[in-house]
């Protein structure tokens, strides 16, 4: 299915790993030109500089941390001209009440919710002034299905779910599209590095990680394309009737699996 996306702008945060390399990746496959931000400014580069190689692209690297307001200042300036954004930075940790202190919590939101919320006041007023936009924020599931041993991500995501259906409930009045995605489980280096943890702590053993998987839908969790794919999806004209709503991908985990 050709999305019509070619020669669109799309600038992707978070994008250096992940779900966000592999939105990257979906975005290229179709043409688009990126502007790719990160705190990883190794493996940020090397993946501008392949996707503009593989399938002859623009592709700028932009090291920032969306904690820092001069950051984002000069991420929107880099940013003028784009149609579709990503919000897809995040390193909320675990942890029930009593293990994550205040410090902790704001050092976590100052990123993820805050660090959506405020790059997305300024992309969606240039949106405005050009006449159209999109706006796909990656949330998370546990925003849904609330988990007191990952509080401050559960708080967080419930957040961002709220803002997106809040702001794109009304923002195709300006043109403007807004959505979310909730992704269950990803096989992410952070997934395989919290699995390993939980592995090492209940069996003393962080090589039985996969053993946690035995029980996921079809024995796996999401692979990180798959949400990329969603998101390009999202971004297109094909779904442009679709704004102020999330879609769950966790293979059916908040609907009874299991």
């Amino acid at each position: 299915m050709d999305l019509h996306l070619r020669g669109k702008r799309v600038l992707i945060t978070g994008a250096s790993k992940g779900i966000g390399a592999a939105a990257a990746e979906a975005f290229a496959e179709e043409g688009c030109h990126l502007l790719l931000a990160a705190r990883s400014g190794d493996q940020l580069k090397a993946l501008a500089e392949r996707l503009r190689a593989s399938h002859q692209i623009d592709a700028t690297a932009l090291v920032v941390d969306l904690r820092k307001p001069e950051d984002i200042a000069r991420l929107v300036k880099e940013a003028a001209e784009i149609d579709i954004l990503v919000n897809n930075a995040g390193d909320i940790p675990g942890g029930p009440l009593d293990k994550i202190d205040e410090a902790t919590w704001r050092h976590a939101w100052d990123l993820k919710v805050f660090g959506y919320i405020n790059l997305t006041r300024a992309i969606y007023a240039q949106m405005k002034a050009q006449g159209h936009g999109v706006i796909v924020n990656d949330i998370g599931a546990a925003g849904e299905r609330f988990d007191a041993n990952y509080i401050c991500g559960s708080a967080g995501n419930a957040a961002l779910m709220a803002f997106t259906r809040a702001l794109g409930g009304k923002s195709l009045a300006d043109n403007i599209r807004v959505v979310g995605i909730n992704p269950g489980p990803v096989g992410t280096d952070r997934h395989i590095t919290l699995q390993k943890t939980r592995a090492r702590n209940q069996f003393g053993d962080e090589n039985r990680y996969t053993e946690f998987q035995k029980s996921l839908p079809l024995g796996r969790p999401a692979h990180a394309r798959e949400i990329g794919d969603l998101m390009a999806f999202l971004a297109s004209d094909r779904s442009g009737y679709t704004s102020g709503v999330i879609f769950t991908v966790d293979g059916g985990i908040a609907a009874g699996w299991g």
